[in-house]
């Protein structure tokens, strides 16, 4: 062999390494397919948010803040869903003595953090499978490596004369998989980090919705039920009660 051609392990090469190739070949493809699907729908998580934001914040009535809050997409819709529910819900909504009023503020505290852990657990998808490619596949490669190594000092051992052209080859296509094992590992591990830091960000999101939520449907006259305020409308879905294609 007088070049090193790739195609010549899946020709000539023995099993282990023609599946070290594969197995980086599958990991390769699943990386790059998670971070094509998963930028998608970030890029549609943050349009979605910002929508549900200014629906909710600048809704005229309470039917009209119900609609969007019915209606809305993305996690931040979802936890909306999911405190209007349990406002919606909870048996213990018109007992104004303190009592009440702290068990209804617990209740509604409880049911927001769930929502919301409920939505970063979403937001994480397909990362475990970014951080195992990022740090294994560097040791598949190199396993390969060492592999290929092996058997071609194996198989020049039992040759009379040994050239350099006879070197290069076997050694060289064993080396291209340390390569191939990085070239797997180095995207993986760069979209880890970019999707890591855009769910940092989201979180920030997430508190501060859940902050404001919370205080809106504690205290706002536009709140489920409040100023005694009842409602012939069936109470809303929570989030997890409704069909998984509709969340963000």
């Amino acid at each position: 062999m007088n070049d090193l051609n790739i195609l010549y392990v899946f020709y000539h090469g023995d099993p282990v390494l023609i599946g070290v190739f594969l197995i980086l070949l599958v990991l390769s493809i699943a990386t790059w397919a998670i971070a094509a699907t998963k930028g998608i729908s970030l890029f549609d998580t943050r349009r979605a948010n910002r929508r549900f934001l200014q629906g909710f914040w600048n809704a005229a009535s309470p039917r009209g803040l119900r609609e969007v809050v019915s209606s809305g997409r993305g996690p931040l819709a979802e936890m909306a869903r999911d405190g209007w529910h349990a406002a919606e819900t909870y048996p213990g909504r018109h007992d104004l003595s303190p009592k009440g009023e702290q068990r209804l503020d617990d209740h509604m505290i409880r049911m927001i953090r769930q929502s919301m852990d409920r939505q970063q657990l979403r937001m994480q998808a397909g990362q475990t499978l970014l951080a195992s490619v990022g740090s294994l596949a560097p040791f598949i490669g190199l396993f390969g490596t060492v592999w290929g190594i092996h058997n071609a000092l194996i198989e020049l051992s039992i040759l009379e004369s040994v050239s350099m052209d006879l070197v290069a080859g076997p050694l060289g296509e064993a080396l291209v998989a340390t390569a191939a094992g990085l070239a797997a590992a180095i995207p993986a591990v760069a979209f880890y980090n970019v999707f890591n830091r855009f769910n940092r960000l989201m979180q920030q999101d997430f508190e501060a919705f859940a902050h404001d939520l919370h205080a809106f449907l504690m205290h706002s006259d536009h709140a489920p039920g409040a100023a005694g305020r009842q409602t012939d409308s069936p109470p809303l879905p929570a989030s997890d009660t409704r069909p998984a294609a509709e969340g963000a």
